[in-house]
């Protein structure tokens, strides 16, 4: 965010950055022809659904964060939609507990589970925690891929994190170092930018499976995600897609 407010400023755009649970936020954001935003939180995203509905641009939308952030809605969408989604015709053992109601900040909010009876502790103790909307889905063996985009523009990356081991939780270990199983990159594309225009995300990125036979599935997927393997390309497209959708106003 911070790459991106300055390349806008570079390029002539007055910007002024605040953290979402700002108070100030509505009054300060109220003569602002756009937002570029992060936020996550249910006050920040009714505040800026609220300036929205008055005519202010904002990147990604409140309401597109909101289903990314919303689990079980997502994988509906995306299942309605027909995105490739982990299916139990392809699982060898293993399913992964994950809370449904939100974005996982933290390790304990998606856990794998060996067998049902982990899955059912797993279960329980999201239960424990005030956490309802539980999300089982079957562990897919093969090469994790990480990738990431920018809706209106050519940009988009994918990578390995087993290559590296830089991970978030860690979680990335139970599929293994990668294998680099051959498969149809430019499929993988328009399926993820398929997934991201069904959530309405602009910025975006996820997960997917390759398996050994090319064929592969979103296990999730993310709006602002770090960009961290490729974050000077990333700020220029986003920065790029903000001036586009400006320009379009």
């Amino acid at each position: 965010m911070n790459a991106v407010s300055s390349r806008l400023r570079q390029r002539g755009f007055s910007v002024s950055e605040f953290v979402e649970d700002d108070p100030s936020l509505p009054a300060a954001l109220e003569n602002s022809g756009a937002c570029i935003s992060m936020a996550r939180s249910p006050q920040a995203l009714r505040q800026l659904e609220v300036l929205e509905s008055s005519g202010m641009t904002v990147l990604n939308t409140p309401a597109s964060v909101r289903l990314c952030c919303h689990r079980s809605l997502l994988l509906a969408s995306l299942q309605k939609a027909g995105v490739p989604l982990a299916s139990a015709d392809w699982s060898d053992g293993g399913f992964w507990v994950k809370r449904g109601d939100a974005s996982a900040q933290s390790a304990a909010d998606v856990q794998f589970a060996a067998d049902s009876v982990e899955v059912e502790r797993l279960t329980a103790a999201l239960h424990q925690r005030g956490i309802s909307d539980v999300v089982v889905s079957p562990h897919i063996s093969g090469d994790l891929v990480k990738f990431y985009g920018v809706e209106g523009t050519g940009f988009f990356r994918t990578c390995y994190p087993g290559d590296d081991g830089d991970t978030k939780f860690g979680d990335e270990q139970v599929n293994g170092r990668p294998c680099h199983y051959d498969y149809d990159a430019a499929l993988l594309e328009r399926e993820a930018r398929r997934a991201a225009q069904v959530a309405g995300v602009q910025v975006f990125g996820g997960d997917a499976v390759i398996r050994k036979d090319g064929t592969f599935c979103m296990i999730d997927l993310n709006d602002w995600p770090s960009f961290s393997r490729c974050r000077e390309s990333a700020t220029e497209a986003i920065a790029a897609r903000f001036i586009q959708i400006m320009e379009q106003k």
